[in-house]
């Protein structure tokens, strides 16, 4: 039986992967683990890898990790990928109007370019396409996380979110994994976090954190996977707001460990839980 998992960043595909890997006795592979190492240690299959890594034949999807989000500028330069093409969307404007685009490389533009004197301009231009008022809001956006060194913010104030959403929940009852980059983070729930098992769904763990968290003045997101919540904070976020906000997400997740163990839903003490960040 072969499985091939995908996943949106903090969805839970290594968790899963490796949840499936003991449940059945599969082997886990994952390709891009392999690859980082086989580049890293310069072997034939590292130097192959990074041919296509430099020639890029590969396509980005920076909508949630461009702008700084991860602690650089975009998830590809983060990792050592040389792309052909790059989508970027939310954190060009941070939202604040509707803005989206595709970032071209050299080679893939020579081809449109070509295209274009033998078969006419590429049709890419439609009504709402590059509208003023979103440009203006993506450059004024961009001139603020330069100015204000938001990138690095990410890198700096997002290592320390990391270490301490591990301190914070090493070993606490519900969790089953902590996983992150930067300031981008989930937390993934689960009954046993020594055999990788999830809660019966009707329970709905992550939908019920995550109202707790509301409760709490705290929006995490249930992730739609699994009982995962996700934390994307703002990249303005200061060390002092960092602990706040853990603060309130554990108070959020101590509530409905409390509810699931009166429940018998959780049995506590029979936690190992396994962290990732």
């Amino acid at each position: 039986m072969n499985v091939i998992i995908f996943g949106a960043p903090g969805a839970g595909k290594g968790t899963q992967s490796r949840q499936l890997s003991q449940r059945w006795s599969l082997p886990q592979i994952s390709t891009g683990d392999i690859l980082r190492k086989a580049v890293k240690a310069q072997t034939s299959l590292g130097r192959a890898a990074q041919t296509k890594m430099d020639a890029g034949e590969l396509v980005p999807d920076e909508v949630v990790c461009g702008f700084g989000r991860i602690g650089s500028q975009f998830g590809y330069q983060h990792f050592g990928i040389k792309p052909d093409l790059v989508t970027i969307a939310k954190g060009l404007t941070s939202a604040y109007q509707p803005l989206s685009g595709v970032i071209v490389g050299d080679r893939v533009w020579k081809v449109l370019e070509q295209g274009t004197g033998e078969y006419g301009p590429i049709g890419h231009g439609w009504t709402y396409s590059g509208h003023a008022l979103g440009c203006a809001a993506g450059i004024a956006n961009l001139d603020i996380i330069e100015r204000e060194n938001l990138v690095g913010n990410a890198a700096e104030t997002g290592g320390y979110f990391q270490e301490q959403l591990k301190a914070t929940f090493e070993g606490h009852p519900l969790l089953g994994d902590v996983r992150g980059v930067g300031l981008m983070a989930a937390l993934e729930f689960s009954p046993d976090a020594k055999q990788r098992l999830h809660f019966d769904p009707a329970l709905k763990v992550g939908p019920r954190v995550a109202a707790a968290a509301l409760e709490e003045n705290l929006i995490a997101r249930a992730m739609p996977q699994g009982d995962i919540l996700g934390f994307a904070p703002p990249l303005t976020i200061n060390r002092g707001e960092v602990d706040e906000m853990i603060g309130r997400a554990k108070r959020a997740i101590d509530r409905v460990t409390d509810e699931l163990v009166r429940s018998g839903d959780l049995k506590t003490g029979q936690q190992e839980a396994t962290f990732t960040v």
